[in-house]
């Protein structure tokens, strides 16, 4: 059906803007749609496989015919010209309107879904056939652990400088592991010489207890071999030449500690807590720091980055004289005791004769130093990785290294890893398609093992809200054909395009895990100011929002206590009392003069109105102007505020909205104190799904400005292309995270604004001959 009663009128959905249907979709949850024939309660399916429509329950009664003789009929009646409405059989029909901020030209109808099948022509390989025999590589084959022929070669490739560029579900972690037990068992080099360095404990861990499983190792000889991080190994070396300076116990290791600090120097120049990104700037410090940048060599870009700077200076010092150090220290303080003491490092360069480097796409500068130091005189230096999953920039990580480790080791053999051992030939087909458009590469091309007709699908939600809708239902229908919640998981560029996932999950009665450091979308620094004028709104007296809206009047703190001693002496709200604050500038106390009379006309308008208009005429437009990004690249209050009108757009008026935010926040809480669930909807950036896999993925937001990034968009025009590289190398990555089926979804409208498909979407759909083959 594509008609219903609601709110005393009938919704002829051909009819009725597209930005309209999530509204519908709540409301049919409420029970507020009804039958125009029988007055059942319906609801409206949005989904991604068919159009929406108005679902009925069972019943004997003859809706559906009725139901479709009057949409017959109507469609059939001439469009009486100039009028929003029009009578049929008693029932006032609205016209379709035009959607605001978009062309007359713009479509926003249903669009069914795109199968990506310009792929090519599946061709199966012989994985783990042996083309020459190993008497090891057949013990290890009657143990169940297969290798490819690559694989071995990599694995016998003992000496000197070895790259494996080992592309996504090639099963390097079984090539490292098995390398490191043929080693120690056929070549009988001793565990104390050899090291696997990795880049998280949780890889460590797995690495070690994969080596539990080769035949012919003994547990003492595992526990003699060194498997860790970069900071665990060479933590180790610090600690015990210099135990004091190094103890444990003055390891920064939370984040407050450094926050103190660095707060502590923002106190000296005057930066207030509430309107500086303290968070961004430990980022940059840590990123200077793991380039060997010291504060003297700083050069600062813009005004941010000299305040970073200062703030850089006075941390080291700070830090310094309490004799504490962070984690970058430990590997800074590392390079610099090897690169100092001749007789220690050539210690160590014996010491780890053999050195294995896991995911070392992921290198930063001092890694390498250290790295380069430790191998100098051996040259038997392994590095595993793939350029194409460079995606940690932000971290002071450079694909160069990968790039040019030919160039360094001349003698270095290179191994590629190209078979896939995780995803369907489509997935791969379309992930090598993408990933083809980056120049700065090894030029490689993934194979798959096996083929299923089931094709990578882009579909097209309206705006973020629908995304949301369409792929929670979608998930819903597969759980109930016998998929489990573990299979799925939903991958995002950032953090905050979460949020509407998050409500629709939280409503439905789906288990999920959000993974993310970060605070709840309602707890960001430019949407709390906006909310603290809401809540001034509907509470005059709501002492807690002080606080933010001052800071967004450009006001200090100390005007806080003012305010509340004002709403006492002359018996008044706190809203009230800022007119009364004295010693500001004329066009301040103007300003402050106005606010009574503008929260009353602010308490009655709908919320999407109402920041409207703390925007335009209550200042935060000049709040966000002055604030900029802060020197976060990736998030921008003004953003953040366009985010929070399309949450807005739901709710009807200022109470119902703050209601459904509190009720968020608290179950943002509740979900991030639980334990972690295997057996749940995984939540979580493209950066974080790095090395996992699931059967079932979804990919939000694929437009311009949102993947790629607007920032990467910017460097772009301005003639770099490491960003926009770095930007495609995301969309590899969240590609070949998907084993069965991956859904892409192409939103109509993003913040309010119509979007453009990402290129790398047109990427994934471009033509391929069988010519010119990726699979040849």
């Amino acid at each position: 059906m594509q008609t219903a009663y609601y709110h005393k009128r009938v919704i002829h959905l051909p009819t009725i803007d597209r930005s309209e249907w999530q509204q519908l979709y709540k409301a049919g949850i409420k029970g507020a749609l009804t039958c125009i024939h029988c007055g059942e309660k319906m609801r409206l399916q949005l989904s991604i496989e068919e159009p929406a429509q108005f679902l009925h329950p069972p019943t004997t009664l003859s809706c559906v015919d009725e139901v479709n003789a009057f949409e017959k009929k109507y469609s059939t009646k001439k469009e009486e010209p100039k009028k929003q409405e029009q009578a049929l059989n008693g029932f006032s029909i609205p016209q379709n309107r035009s959607i605001a901020q978009t062309s007359e030209t713009y479509d926003s109808s249903w669009k069914k879904p795109e199968p990506l099948t310009m792929i090519p022509d599946f061709q199966p390989t012989k994985s783990t056939t042996m083309t020459y025999q190993s008497e090891y590589r057949s013990l290890l084959q009657n143990n169940g652990i297969y290798l490819d022929d690559n694989q071995w070669s990599a694995v016998e490739t003992t000496e000197g400088p070895l790259l494996i560029l080992a592309g996504a579900g090639s099963g390097k972690t079984r090539v490292l592991t098995t390398r490191a037990a043929y080693m120690l068992t056929v070549k009988q080099i001793s565990p104390k010489e050899m090291i696997l360095v990795t880049f998280t404990a949780k890889a460590a861990k797995e690495m070690k207890a994969r080596m539990e499983i080769y035949p012919n190792l003994s547990k003492q000889t595992l526990k003699q071999l060194m498997v860790g991080t970069f900071h665990s190994i060479f933590y180790k070396i610090l600690l015990h030449h210099h135990p004091d300076r190094w103890h444990s116990s003055k390891l920064l290791k939370m984040d407050w500690q450094r926050d103190k600090l660095i707060k502590e120097a923002g106190r000296e120049i005057d930066i207030d807590e509430k309107d500086f990104a303290y968070d961004q700037a430990l980022t940059q410090i840590s990123w200077w720091k793991n380039h060997l940048i010291s504060p003297d060599q700083v050069k600062a870009a813009d005004q941010w980055e000299e305040k970073v700077q200062y703030l850089y200076k006075r941390y080291e010092e700070k830090r310094t004289n309490e004799q504490m150090f962070d984690f970058d220290d430990m590997l800074i303080g590392c390079y610099e005791l090897l690169k100092s003491d001749e007789h220690l490092r050539a210690r160590y360069q014996q010491r780890f004769n053999y050195v294995s480097i896991d995911e070392f796409q992921d290198i930063n500068k001092v890694q390498a130093e250290i790295i380069t130091m430790l191998t100098e005189k051996s040259n038997n230096l392994c590095v595993v990785g793939d350029d194409d999953q460079s995606i940690y920039g932000f971290r002071g990580s450079d694909p160069d290294y990968i790039l040019s480790f030919q160039q360094n080791y001349q003698s270095a053999k290179k191994i590629i890893l190209n078979e896939n051992y995780r995803s369907n030939h489509s997935i791969v087909s379309v992930a090598n398609k993408v990933i083809a458009t980056n120049r700065k590469r090894f030029k490689k091309t993934l194979k798959a093992q096996y083929h299923i007709e089931n094709y990578p699908t882009l579909f097209y939600p309206y705006d973020e809200e629908e995304e949301a809708t369409m792929i929670v239902n979608d998930i819903k229908k597969r759980i109930e054909s016998g998929a489990r919640p573990a299979d799925f998981a939903i991958l995002y560029r950032t953090n905050t395009h979460a949020r509407a996932l998050f409500e629709r999950l939280i409503d439905s009665s789906l288990p999920f895990v959000i993974e993310s450091d970060g605070e709840s979308f309602y707890n960001r620094k430019t949407i709390r100011k906006i909310l603290a004028y809401l809540r001034l709104a509907q509470n005059e007296d709501d002492m807690k929002a002080v606080p933010d809206m001052t800071s967004a009047l450009f006001l200090k703190q100390n005007v806080v206590q003012d305010v509340k001693a004002y709403s006492i002496t002359h018996d008044c709200t706190l809203v009230e009392a800022f007119s009364y604050v004295e010693n500001l500038l004329p066009f301040q106390l103007k300003k402050l003069k106005a606010l009574p009379k503008q929260f009353q006309t602010l308490r009655k308008m709908p919320p999407e109105k109402a920041i409207q208009y703390i925007e335009s005429e209550m200042g935060l437009k000049d709040y966000i102007k002055k604030q900029g990004n802060e020197g976060n690249k990736m998030e921008r209050g003004s953003d953040d505020v366009r985010d929070l009108k399309v949450a807005a757009r739901q709710h009807e008026t200022i109470s119902s909205f703050l209601e459904h935010v509190d009720h968020m926040i608290a179950k943002y809480t509740e979900i991030k104190s639980l334990p972690p669930s295997k057996e749940a909807i995984q939540l979580m950036t493209i950066h974080r799904a790095k090395g996992l896999e699931y059967d079932h993925v979804y990919l939000l937001g694929t437009v311009e400005g949102n993947l790629p990034h607007d920032y990467a968009l910017e460097a772009w025009r301005e003639g770099n292309d490491n960003p926009l590289e770095e930007e495609r190398r995301l969309m590899y990555v969240a590609i070949t995270r998907a084993v069965q089926s991956l859904s892409i979804s192409v939103p109509m409208m993003r913040r309010g604004k119509q979007t453009q498909r990402s290129r790398f979407v047109r990427e994934a759909q471009k033509m391929i001959s069988k010519a010119s083959s990726l699979n040849t």
